[in-house]
């Protein structure tokens, strides 16, 4: 058989529980919304036997609680919003060490070419929210360490239940980009301790910005 005939590997089908999770992630569902089995059975094309493992995978994991009967998607409150930043901060704070000891040349230079294009989205901000998980995702990466990634990856998993971005605040967004540059100059130039701080610090502005949201003291955009 010749190459241009061989046959394709088929193509993974997502099961019900990344389906539903991409679904929250994209603000489909948000915080305080039900979760009705059958309508996320017809929605997504599967039965509804996946459907209910997936939902009582996520309710293990916090990503939903009960209302009465009832599954919504959770939410988060000021203490679990404190926890989860604080977590954010020293995880990604190692990873970015780890990335300015380990990354390639090539990560590095796919690290700055998003910083660049991320600038294009300046106004957009569902869009600048999506690149900067992509973003954020691609430090992880760069650090090499599975174990780091697979945490992270949790972390990341429930920053979905919050209602909004912080970059929808007034001046978030390029102040934010200015932060991912000045984090990628560290990781090229192998400085651990300055790759580390610059992510630890971009984090630290962005919950003072969810704070900011949540008193009402900023305008969104």
């Amino acid at each position: 058989m010749t190459a241009s005939h061989a046959k394709l590997p088929p193509v993974p089908q997502k099961d019900a529980y990344t389906l539903i999770l991409e679904a929250i992630d994209a603000g489909i569902y948000r915080p305080g919304d039900r979760l009705v089995e059958s309508e996320l059975a017809e929605r997504f094309g599967v039965s509804r036997t996946p459907v209910r493992e997936a939902l009582q995978r996520l309710e293990t994991q916090s990503m939903l609680s009960r209302d009465g009967r009832s599954l919504i998607v959770a939410s988060l409150d000021h203490n679990q919003l404190a926890e989860l930043y604080a977590v954010r901060a020293e995880l990604e704070g190692l990873a970015a060490r780890l990335a300015a000891q380990h990354a390639s040349e090539e990560e590095i230079r796919l690290l700055k070419a998003m910083v660049r294009e991320d600038m294009k989205l300046l106004g957009d901000p569902g869009a600048l929210a999506r690149a900067n998980r992509r973003f954020h995702k691609q430090i992880h990466l760069a650090s090499h360490n599975r174990y780091l990634i697979q945490q992270l990856d949790l972390v990341h998993r429930s920053m979905a239940l919050l209602a909004s971005t912080s970059l929808a605040a007034e001046g978030r967004d390029s102040a934010a980009l200015a932060e991912h540059e000045a984090l990628v100059t560290a990781i090229a130039a192998r400085d651990g301790d300055a790759a580390c701080a610059a992510l630890r610090l971009h984090i630290s502005l962005a919950f003072e910005t969810r704070l900011m949201i949540d008193a009402g003291e900023v305008k969104m955009v």
